[in-house]
Protein backbone atom coordinates (compact mmCIF):
# COMPACT_ATOMS: atom_id res chain seq x y z
CA UNK A 1 0.00 0.00 0.00
CA UNK A 2 1.42 3.35 -1.07
CA UNK A 3 -1.57 5.68 -0.81
CA UNK A 4 -4.69 5.87 1.35
CA UNK A 5 -7.69 8.13 1.85
CA UNK A 6 -9.08 8.39 5.38
CA UNK A 7 -12.63 9.73 5.40
CA UNK A 8 -13.46 10.89 8.92
CA UNK A 9 -10.75 12.39 11.11
CA UNK A 10 -11.99 11.63 14.60
CA UNK A 11 -10.13 9.50 17.13
CA UNK A 12 -10.09 6.26 15.10
CA UNK A 13 -9.57 7.75 11.65
CA UNK A 14 -6.78 10.08 12.73
CA UNK A 15 -5.06 7.34 14.75
CA UNK A 16 -5.08 5.03 11.71
CA UNK A 17 -3.82 7.87 9.51
CA UNK A 18 -0.99 8.62 11.95
CA UNK A 19 0.06 4.97 11.94
CA UNK A 20 -0.03 4.76 8.15
CA UNK A 21 1.90 8.02 7.73
CA UNK A 22 4.60 6.79 10.09
CA UNK A 23 4.95 3.65 7.92
CA UNK A 24 5.58 5.75 4.80
CA UNK A 25 2.09 5.64 3.30
CA UNK A 26 0.88 8.86 1.64
CA UNK A 27 -2.39 9.60 3.45
CA UNK A 28 -5.09 11.99 2.26
CA UNK A 29 -7.61 13.21 4.83
CA UNK A 30 -11.25 14.14 4.28
CA UNK A 31 -13.95 15.16 6.72
CA UNK A 32 -17.25 17.09 6.52
CA UNK A 33 -15.65 19.34 9.13
CA UNK A 34 -12.74 20.77 7.15
CA UNK A 35 -11.23 22.30 10.29
CA UNK A 36 -11.05 18.85 11.89
CA UNK A 37 -9.26 17.48 8.82
CA UNK A 38 -6.80 20.38 8.96
CA UNK A 39 -6.19 19.63 12.64
CA UNK A 40 -5.41 15.99 11.84
CA UNK A 41 -3.06 17.09 9.06
CA UNK A 42 -1.28 19.47 11.43
CA UNK A 43 -0.72 16.53 13.78
CA UNK A 44 1.16 14.68 11.03
CA UNK A 45 -1.67 12.32 10.01
CA UNK A 46 -1.41 13.26 6.33
CA UNK A 47 -2.57 15.97 3.94
CA UNK A 48 -6.05 17.45 3.60
CA UNK A 49 -5.49 17.90 -0.13
CA UNK A 50 -7.65 15.85 -2.50
CA UNK A 51 -5.74 12.97 -4.17
CA UNK A 52 -5.03 13.31 -7.90
CA UNK A 53 -6.49 9.89 -8.68
CA UNK A 54 -7.66 6.66 -7.06
CA UNK A 55 -5.72 5.68 -3.92
CA UNK A 56 -4.92 2.11 -2.93
CA UNK A 57 -7.28 2.02 0.06
CA UNK A 58 -10.13 4.20 1.34
CA UNK A 59 -10.76 3.98 5.10
CA UNK A 60 -14.20 5.22 6.14
CA UNK A 61 -14.22 6.28 9.80
CA UNK A 62 -17.74 7.64 10.06
CA UNK A 63 -20.43 6.93 12.69
CA UNK A 64 -22.29 3.64 12.01
CA UNK A 65 -25.45 5.38 10.80
CA UNK A 66 -23.52 7.21 8.06
CA UNK A 67 -21.06 4.50 7.01
CA UNK A 68 -23.10 3.04 4.16
CA UNK A 69 -23.84 6.46 2.67
CA UNK A 70 -20.22 7.57 2.84
CA UNK A 71 -19.02 4.29 1.37
CA UNK A 72 -21.60 4.41 -1.43
CA UNK A 73 -20.53 7.94 -2.35
CA UNK A 74 -16.83 7.04 -2.32
CA UNK A 75 -17.38 3.88 -4.37
CA UNK A 76 -19.52 5.70 -6.93
CA UNK A 77 -16.70 8.23 -7.39
CA UNK A 78 -14.08 5.47 -7.70
CA UNK A 79 -11.73 7.08 -5.17
CA UNK A 80 -9.87 3.84 -4.34
CA UNK A 81 -9.04 0.30 -5.40
CA UNK A 82 -10.33 -1.05 -2.10
CA UNK A 83 -12.71 0.19 0.58
CA UNK A 84 -13.20 -0.59 4.26
CA UNK A 85 -14.92 0.94 7.25
CA UNK A 86 -13.95 0.89 10.93
CA UNK A 87 -17.41 1.24 12.48
CA UNK A 88 -18.22 -0.71 15.62
CA UNK A 89 -21.20 -2.44 13.95
CA UNK A 90 -20.81 -4.55 10.83
CA UNK A 91 -24.03 -6.29 9.77
CA UNK A 92 -26.18 -3.20 9.22
CA UNK A 93 -23.80 -1.26 6.93
CA UNK A 94 -23.14 -4.36 4.81
CA UNK A 95 -26.88 -5.02 4.34
CA UNK A 96 -27.49 -1.36 3.46
CA UNK A 97 -24.76 -1.46 0.82
CA UNK A 98 -26.31 -4.62 -0.61
CA UNK A 99 -29.73 -2.93 -0.69
CA UNK A 100 -28.18 -0.08 -2.67
CA UNK A 101 -27.10 -2.62 -5.30
CA UNK A 102 -23.37 -1.96 -4.89
CA UNK A 103 -20.70 -4.47 -5.87
CA UNK A 104 -19.17 -5.53 -2.57
CA UNK A 105 -16.10 -7.24 -4.04
CA UNK A 106 -14.04 -4.10 -3.36
CA UNK A 107 -15.33 -3.70 0.22
CA UNK A 108 -14.59 -5.30 3.57
CA UNK A 109 -16.07 -4.38 6.94
CA UNK A 110 -13.59 -4.05 9.81
CA UNK A 111 -13.57 -2.97 13.45
CA UNK A 112 -10.48 -2.12 15.51
CA UNK A 113 -11.23 -3.09 19.11
CA UNK A 114 -9.60 -0.06 20.65
CA UNK A 115 -10.57 3.41 21.74
CA UNK A 116 -10.47 6.03 24.44
CA UNK A 117 -12.97 7.98 26.53
CA UNK A 118 -11.93 11.11 24.61
CA UNK A 119 -12.82 11.74 20.97
CA UNK A 120 -11.59 13.88 18.10
CA UNK A 121 -8.24 14.16 16.32
CA UNK A 122 -6.46 15.69 19.31
CA UNK A 123 -7.05 12.45 21.25
CA UNK A 124 -5.53 10.32 18.47
CA UNK A 125 -2.25 8.40 18.78
CA UNK A 126 -0.35 6.27 16.27
CA UNK A 127 -0.11 3.42 18.79
CA UNK A 128 -3.84 3.32 19.66
CA UNK A 129 -4.30 -0.09 18.02
CA UNK A 130 -0.98 -1.70 18.97
CA UNK A 131 -1.54 -5.25 20.21
CA UNK A 132 -5.33 -4.87 20.04
CA UNK A 133 -7.71 -7.14 18.05
CA UNK A 134 -8.83 -5.75 14.69
CA UNK A 135 -11.85 -7.65 13.38
CA UNK A 136 -12.18 -8.33 9.64
CA UNK A 137 -15.53 -9.53 8.23
CA UNK A 138 -14.87 -10.72 4.65
CA UNK A 139 -17.53 -12.53 2.66
CA UNK A 140 -17.27 -14.93 -0.27
CA UNK A 141 -17.57 -11.89 -2.53
CA UNK A 142 -14.60 -10.02 -1.02
CA UNK A 143 -11.76 -9.64 -3.49
CA UNK A 144 -8.46 -11.15 -2.32
CA UNK A 145 -6.60 -7.91 -3.09
CA UNK A 146 -8.98 -5.96 -0.83
CA UNK A 147 -8.53 -8.46 1.99
CA UNK A 148 -4.76 -8.14 1.61
CA UNK A 149 -4.99 -4.33 1.72
CA UNK A 150 -7.01 -4.59 4.94
CA UNK A 151 -4.45 -6.97 6.44
CA UNK A 152 -1.69 -4.53 5.45
CA UNK A 153 -3.53 -1.72 7.25
CA UNK A 154 -3.84 -3.87 10.37
CA UNK A 155 -0.14 -4.70 10.18
CA UNK A 156 0.85 -1.03 9.82
CA UNK A 157 -1.26 -0.26 12.91
CA UNK A 158 0.43 -3.18 14.73
CA UNK A 159 -2.93 -4.67 15.61
CA UNK A 160 -3.92 -8.35 15.64
CA UNK A 161 -6.26 -9.46 12.80
CA UNK A 162 -9.33 -11.50 13.81
CA UNK A 163 -11.69 -12.86 11.11
CA UNK A 164 -15.40 -13.10 12.04
CA UNK A 165 -18.85 -13.20 10.47
CA UNK A 166 -20.42 -9.73 10.54
CA UNK A 167 -23.51 -10.67 12.56
CA UNK A 168 -21.46 -12.78 14.99
CA UNK A 169 -19.24 -9.73 15.48
CA UNK A 170 -22.26 -7.55 16.31
CA UNK A 171 -23.48 -10.03 18.93
CA UNK A 172 -19.98 -10.25 20.38
CA UNK A 173 -19.44 -6.49 20.72
CA UNK A 174 -22.90 -6.16 22.26
CA UNK A 175 -21.68 -8.53 24.98
CA UNK A 176 -18.17 -7.22 25.58
CA UNK A 177 -18.57 -3.51 24.76
CA UNK A 178 -22.03 -2.06 24.20
CA UNK A 179 -23.93 -3.66 27.09
CA UNK A 180 -21.09 -3.05 29.62
CA UNK A 181 -21.05 0.62 28.62
CA UNK A 182 -24.73 1.04 29.42
CA UNK A 183 -24.35 -0.83 32.71
CA UNK A 184 -21.42 1.43 33.62
CA UNK A 185 -23.56 4.47 32.81
CA UNK A 186 -26.42 3.14 34.94
CA UNK A 187 -24.09 2.73 37.91
CA UNK A 188 -22.50 6.15 37.37
CA UNK A 189 -25.96 7.74 37.13
CA UNK A 190 -26.56 6.77 40.78
CA UNK A 191 -23.81 9.24 41.70
CA UNK A 192 -25.33 12.25 39.93
CA UNK A 193 -27.52 13.34 42.85
CA UNK A 194 -25.79 11.41 45.64
CA UNK A 195 -24.78 13.23 48.81
CA UNK A 196 -21.32 14.77 48.63
CA UNK A 197 -20.26 12.91 51.78
CA UNK A 198 -21.01 9.61 50.03
CA UNK A 199 -19.24 10.57 46.78
CA UNK A 200 -16.10 11.49 48.70
CA UNK A 201 -15.83 7.86 49.77
CA UNK A 202 -15.36 6.69 46.15
CA UNK A 203 -12.49 4.24 45.84
CA UNK A 204 -10.87 2.23 43.08
CA UNK A 205 -13.81 -0.14 42.74
CA UNK A 206 -16.31 2.54 41.73
CA UNK A 207 -13.68 4.17 39.51
CA UNK A 208 -13.16 0.87 37.69
CA UNK A 209 -16.88 0.28 37.19
CA UNK A 210 -17.70 3.83 36.00
CA UNK A 211 -14.57 4.69 33.96
CA UNK A 212 -16.12 4.07 30.54
CA UNK A 213 -19.24 6.06 31.46
CA UNK A 214 -17.16 9.18 30.76
CA UNK A 215 -17.38 8.61 26.98
CA UNK A 216 -19.14 10.99 24.60
CA UNK A 217 -22.93 10.29 24.74
CA UNK A 218 -23.44 11.43 21.13
CA UNK A 219 -20.95 8.85 19.88
CA UNK A 220 -22.62 6.11 21.91
CA UNK A 221 -26.10 7.00 20.67
CA UNK A 222 -24.77 6.39 17.14
CA UNK A 223 -23.24 3.06 18.15
CA UNK A 224 -26.25 1.77 20.10
CA UNK A 225 -28.70 2.89 17.42
CA UNK A 226 -26.87 0.62 14.98
CA UNK A 227 -26.93 -2.46 17.25
CA UNK A 228 -30.02 -2.15 19.48
CA UNK A 229 -31.41 -5.69 19.25
CA UNK A 230 -28.44 -7.70 20.61
CA UNK A 231 -27.85 -5.10 23.35
CA UNK A 232 -31.51 -5.15 24.40
CA UNK A 233 -31.46 -8.97 24.54
CA UNK A 234 -28.46 -8.92 26.86
CA UNK A 235 -29.93 -6.22 29.09
CA UNK A 236 -33.11 -8.30 29.37
CA UNK A 237 -30.98 -11.10 30.85
CA UNK A 238 -29.20 -8.62 33.14
CA UNK A 239 -32.56 -7.25 34.29
CA UNK A 240 -33.73 -10.76 35.17
CA UNK A 241 -30.57 -11.32 37.20
CA UNK A 242 -31.07 -7.98 38.94
CA UNK A 243 -34.62 -8.92 39.89
CA UNK A 244 -33.41 -12.19 41.40
CA UNK A 245 -30.62 -10.40 43.22
CA UNK A 246 -33.06 -7.84 44.67
CA UNK A 247 -35.30 -10.69 45.88
CA UNK A 248 -32.29 -12.36 47.51
CA UNK A 249 -31.25 -9.14 49.26
CA UNK A 250 -34.81 -8.57 50.52
CA UNK A 251 -34.80 -12.13 51.85
CA UNK A 252 -31.63 -11.37 53.81
CA UNK A 253 -33.62 -8.69 55.65
CA UNK A 254 -36.13 -11.27 56.86
CA UNK A 255 -36.19 -12.62 60.40
CA UNK A 256 -37.17 -16.02 58.99
CA UNK A 257 -34.11 -18.31 58.92
CA UNK A 258 -35.34 -20.19 55.84
CA UNK A 259 -35.76 -16.98 53.85
CA UNK A 260 -32.35 -15.75 54.97
CA UNK A 261 -30.76 -18.99 53.78
CA UNK A 262 -32.51 -18.59 50.43
CA UNK A 263 -31.23 -15.03 50.23
CA UNK A 264 -27.68 -16.10 51.04
CA UNK A 265 -27.87 -18.83 48.38
CA UNK A 266 -29.13 -16.36 45.77
CA UNK A 267 -26.36 -13.84 46.43
CA UNK A 268 -23.73 -16.57 46.49
CA UNK A 269 -25.01 -17.84 43.13
CA UNK A 270 -24.63 -14.49 41.37
CA UNK A 271 -21.20 -13.88 42.92
CA UNK A 272 -19.96 -17.32 41.90
CA UNK A 273 -21.31 -16.88 38.37
CA UNK A 274 -19.48 -13.55 38.28
CA UNK A 275 -16.27 -15.30 39.31
CA UNK A 276 -16.75 -17.89 36.57
CA UNK A 277 -17.29 -15.24 33.92
CA UNK A 278 -14.45 -13.00 35.05
CA UNK A 279 -11.83 -15.73 34.75
CA UNK A 280 -12.72 -16.07 31.05
CA UNK A 281 -11.60 -12.50 30.33
CA UNK A 282 -8.33 -12.82 28.36
CA UNK A 283 -5.17 -11.90 30.22
CA UNK A 284 -1.97 -10.22 29.12
CA UNK A 285 -1.43 -10.18 25.32
CA UNK A 286 -4.75 -12.03 24.90
CA UNK A 287 -3.43 -15.18 26.59
CA UNK A 288 -5.26 -17.18 29.24
CA UNK A 289 -5.69 -15.14 32.43
CA UNK A 290 -3.05 -15.71 35.09
CA UNK A 291 -3.03 -15.16 38.82
CA UNK A 292 -0.47 -12.60 39.94
CA UNK A 293 0.78 -11.66 43.37
CA UNK A 294 0.21 -8.06 44.44
CA UNK A 295 3.00 -6.01 45.99
CA UNK A 296 1.40 -2.84 47.40
CA UNK A 297 3.65 0.22 47.77
CA UNK A 298 2.75 3.48 49.53
CA UNK A 299 3.93 6.53 47.59
CA UNK A 300 3.73 10.31 47.79
CA UNK A 301 1.92 12.07 44.95
CA UNK A 302 5.06 13.68 43.58
CA UNK A 303 6.77 13.68 40.17
CA UNK A 304 9.10 10.76 39.50
CA UNK A 305 7.72 8.35 42.10
CA UNK A 306 6.43 5.78 39.62
CA UNK A 307 9.59 6.02 37.53
CA UNK A 308 11.66 5.26 40.64
CA UNK A 309 9.55 2.23 41.53
CA UNK A 310 9.78 0.77 38.02
CA UNK A 311 13.52 1.46 37.91
CA UNK A 312 14.03 -0.25 41.28
CA UNK A 313 11.94 -3.23 40.12
CA UNK A 314 14.06 -3.44 36.99
CA UNK A 315 17.26 -3.41 39.04
CA UNK A 316 15.83 -6.29 41.05
CA UNK A 317 15.23 -8.23 37.82
CA UNK A 318 11.45 -8.32 38.32
CA UNK A 319 8.99 -7.76 35.46
CA UNK A 320 5.87 -5.77 36.39
CA UNK A 321 2.98 -7.61 34.72
CA UNK A 322 0.34 -4.98 35.54
CA UNK A 323 -0.12 -1.94 37.76
CA UNK A 324 -2.97 -0.14 39.49
CA UNK A 325 -2.97 3.09 41.46
CA UNK A 326 -5.40 3.91 44.26
CA UNK A 327 -5.28 7.54 45.39
CA UNK A 328 -5.85 8.31 49.06
CA UNK A 329 -8.90 10.47 49.77
CA UNK A 330 -7.90 13.94 50.99
CA UNK A 331 -4.17 13.16 51.00
CA UNK A 332 -1.32 13.71 48.56
CA UNK A 333 -0.49 10.03 48.64
CA UNK A 334 -1.53 6.79 47.05
CA UNK A 335 -1.15 3.03 46.91
CA UNK A 336 0.55 1.47 43.89
CA UNK A 337 -0.38 -2.17 43.36
CA UNK A 338 2.31 -3.98 41.39
CA UNK A 339 1.19 -7.30 39.87
CA UNK A 340 4.02 -9.79 39.48
CA UNK A 341 4.58 -13.52 39.13
CA UNK A 342 4.06 -15.20 42.53
CA UNK A 343 7.71 -16.34 42.75
CA UNK A 344 8.88 -12.77 42.08
CA UNK A 345 6.78 -11.18 44.84
CA UNK A 346 9.18 -11.83 47.77
CA UNK A 347 12.14 -10.75 45.64
CA UNK A 348 10.45 -7.47 44.71
CA UNK A 349 9.22 -6.85 48.26
CA UNK A 350 12.70 -7.28 49.71
CA UNK A 351 14.32 -5.12 47.02
CA UNK A 352 11.85 -2.27 47.43
CA UNK A 353 12.12 -2.32 51.22
CA UNK A 354 15.89 -2.18 50.90
CA UNK A 355 15.53 0.94 48.76
CA UNK A 356 13.32 2.64 51.33
CA UNK A 357 9.84 2.00 49.99
CA UNK A 358 6.95 1.42 52.41
CA UNK A 359 5.27 -1.90 51.63
CA UNK A 360 1.69 -2.53 52.75
CA UNK A 361 1.04 -6.10 53.79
Amino acid sequence: MRTALVIGTGLIGTSAALALSQRGVTVHLADPDREQARTAAALGAGTDETPDGPVDLAVVAAPPAYVAGVLADAMSRGVARGYLDVASVKGGPRRELQARGLDLAAYIGTHPMSGREKSGPLAATADLFEGRPWVLTPTRDTDTEVLNLALELVSHCRAVPVVMDADAHDRAVALVSHMPHLVSSLVAARLEHAEEAAVRLCGQGIRDVTRIAASDPRMWIDILSANPGPVADLLTDVAADLEETVRALRALQSTDDHKRREGTSGIEDVLRRGNAGQVRVPGKHGSAPRVYEVVAVLIDDQPGQLARIFADAGMAGVNIEDVRIEHATGQQAGLVQLMVEPKAAPVLTAALRERGWAIRQ
